[in-house]
């Protein structure tokens, strides 16, 4: 510690060795931030890696396997439909369907402006959270690219 005794207003100043500072610190703070990193660091960075990569592959795979049935519904029912429409089964009154998306562009177009507050705070919860569970969070993002293209 270095100290300044000349006169009455005496300042005591910190000396503090950078490099020591920098290897105690984690690599994440580092990179991150010091806000960043597990809250309660209970496992190491390869259990937290593993645990978020296992369940981004679970989920990726299920996404995958969901989305594939939700496409092929969706794409079997607008084949049905065009086919009855084809056939003469039904008729579409495609004026009334201009009017209809017209009408719901334009609502979308003035709810898109300013996002609710509970969006925006639901957005700050999710960017606190990764920031503070970063390799949790970086494991299940590969994990969940993998379970996609598995």
């Amino acid at each position: 510690m270095a100290e300044n005794t000349e006169g009455p207003d005496t300042d005591t100043f910190d000396v503090m060795d950078l490099a020591e500072y920098a290897k105690r610190q984690r690599w994440w703070n580092r990179v991150f931030g010091s806000d960043s990193g597990p809250i309660a660091e209970k496992r190491s960075v390869a259990t937290q890696l593993a645990i978020g990569g296992v369940t981004g592959w679970c989920a990726g795979f299920m996404f995958k396997k969901v989305g594939k049935l939700a496409a092929s519904a969706v794409g079997g029912g607008f084949f049905l439909l065009q086919m009855a429409n084809h056939t003469g089964y039904i008729t579409v009154d495609w004026k009334r369907v201009e009017q209809d998306v017209n009408k719901a562009k334009k609502q979308l177009k003035l709810n898109a402006e300013r996002p609710p507050d509970e969006v925006r705070t639901k957005v700050d919860q999710v960017s606190i959270f990764v920031k503070k569970n970063i390799i949790l969070t970086g494991g299940f993002a590969g994990g969940f690219l993998l379970g996609l293209a598995s």
